[in-house]
């Protein structure tokens, strides 16, 4: 377990985390942990970046206004920038192929 992403936890918390990693899967009792058997919902993507490198890019305030008022409850204006751009780009590849 990497302690940098559980700092704000607290020394018992860390404990008991510890513990459960190292019990074998078959150890750990998931009953009250419904599988998710409809992914209908799911957004594919949504948290896979790539193996490309991030850069900057220098966009228009109005242009991130509109996604930042376009964007739902919790969705980043960067990921639905990303997501548009990335439409683009393949509509354009279909097009030229």
């Amino acid at each position: 377990m990497k302690t940098e992403t559980s700092s704000h936890l607290s020394a018992e918390q860390f404990a008991r985390l510890q513990r459960l990693s190292a019990l074998p899967d078959e150890a750990i009792d998931t009953t009250d942990i419904p599988e998710v058997t409809n992914w209908t919902d799911a957004k594919g993507g949504l948290f896979f970046t790539g193996p490309e490198d991030k850069v900057a890019v220098g966009l228009d305030s109005d242009l991130v206004g509109w996604f930042e008022s376009h964007s739902s409850s919790g969705e980043e204006s960067e990921t639905r920038i990303n997501q548009a751009l990335r439409a683009y780009v393949t509509e354009q590849a279909k097009k030229a192929g």
